[in-house]
């Protein structure tokens, strides 16, 4: 028989945004249940600490599952039923019960009132404290093996027994990281990254970074991926919400070409190049004595349109009256069919999120158990599912971690 402090009724593998929801409310919903929390490093809650510049995004202002589901590049099927439990409007409940009142963005995230991620790290620990939940750091877990009572956990430096299970480690970045899930016989999809900005492998526009175009249509050359939304020039490339959002769509795809790919930008979003020759020509017969590059037009930046009529071989001095149709048509193609060869992605490694993970088929859909091991339960981005940014990954996690907690509070004395 194992030691007693070597015995929990429940482990969580993984001290994240998923690990921590999941213990508080299995305890909220059975308090005598013995609950840990094992985590690999010395830190606790980090994707929470640094999400959103460090207010943390906790969800977003999405109360209808139909229209919160589209934005799930992957997992969609089985986040549906998962949504119907625990929903956006559960989310905003349990942290207003908790004290932590959210605030609604104007693009719809949601964060706490406080601006400070901190606000969610003192909440789940001061909860983890209030319901005796004990946390071991430095808890690198080498493997798991199960029999027919028991789950053994393997670490460097404890072996720890379980009657159940969580495993929300979050999303690991290379395949080799899965092999402890794998010796199980769970079936995994390799990870690949998400949430990334594109390297402009020409930087013909490196001298513009920080110009943002609001509204722009971004597409990947020979496929459907398309996105719109803000465009941000960089040092390195190309980034804002457009970007990173395809980026996440095409993951596995781009993942599949080495990240060497080209898009084509147009940066009147739906004002077609035909429509936009048209509306050149139309000012410049109304406006033939204006300056080309001191008069921006399209609500474009000032920087930005300078490049394009530099690009298009329109002079300083040029008034419209000196614009010639190969001038019109170059800055006509370059506002709305701009291409750029991409060769590299740039990825914020605090905030990574992965593509991949334990696929949905090998778990019971309603409480997200392994149909061959029900002692073994999975939450958060250890799943093979991902949202765009904007508090959707972490929705993902609270939810997939509350349907855990209510199947395993289930289990009172019952091993």
């Amino acid at each position: 028989m194992p030691k007693e402090d070597s015995f929990f009724d429940i482990s969580i593998i993984g001290g994240g945004a998923a690990g921590f929801f999941c213990a508080i409310n299995i305890k909220k919903n059975n308090p005598d249940l013995n609950v840990v929390i094992l985590e690999k490093t010395d830190k606790l809650l980090s994707k929470v600490k640094v999400s959103g510049g460090g207010r943390c995004n906790v969800t977003h202002n999405c109360l209808k599952n139909d229209l919160l589901l589209q934005n799930y590049p992957r997992g969609i099927d089985a986040l549906k039923s998962i949504f119907e439990q625990f929903s956006v409007a559960d989310t905003i409940l349990w942290f207003e019960n908790e004290g932590v009142t959210l605030k609604t963005e104007p693009d719809g995230r949601m964060f706490p009132n406080s601006n400070s991620s901190q606000t969610i790290i003192d909440c789940f620990l001061r909860l983890c404290s209030k319901f005796n939940i004990k946390i071991i750091q430095k808890c690198n877990v080498r493997s798991i093996k199960s029999n027919d009572s028991q789950i053994q956990i393997i670490s460097d430096d404890l072996v720890i027994y379980s009657n159940k299970v969580v495993i929300s480690t979050g999303g690991y970045s290379n395949p080799e990281s899965y092999q402890w899930l794998k010796s199980l016989g769970i079936l995994i999809e390799n990870p690949v990254p998400s949430l990334f900005t594109f390297n402009d492998k020409n930087l013909v526009y490196k001298h513009l970074a920080g110009v943002s175009v609001q509204n722009a249509c971004i597409k990947i050359h020979n496929t459907d991926f398309e996105y719109s939304g803000p465009v941000l020039f960089t040092h390195w490339g190309l980034s804002g919400p457009a970007i990173i959002k395809l980026s996440a769509w095409a993951a596995q795809y781009l993942a599949a070409q080495n990240y060497v790919f080209t898009i084509e930008i147009n940066f009147l979003n739906s004002i077609s190049y035909e429509k936009t020759k048209d509306e050149l020509l139309i000012f410049q017969n109304k406006n033939n004595k204006k300056n080309i590059i001191a008069n921006p037009l399209f609500e474009i930046p000032k920087r930005l349109w300078e490049m394009f009529c530099t690009q298009s071989m329109i002079a300083p001095e040029r008034s419209w009256a000196e614009c010639g149709k190969k001038n019109r048509e170059q800055l006509a193609r370059l506002l709305t069919k701009n291409t750029f060869e991409i060769k590299g992605k740039t990825t914020f490694k605090e905030e990574f999120v992965t593509c991949g993970g334990v696929l949905f088929d090998q778990l019971n859909p309603e409480n997200l158990a392994l149909k061959s091991n029900e002692k073994i339960f999975f939450a958060g981005e250890v799943l093979h599912t991902d949202g765009i940014t904007g508090g959707f990954n972490f929705q993902a996690a609270w939810s997939t971690a509350w349907v855990v907690a209510k199947e395993i509070a289930k289990i009172i004395n019952n091993y």
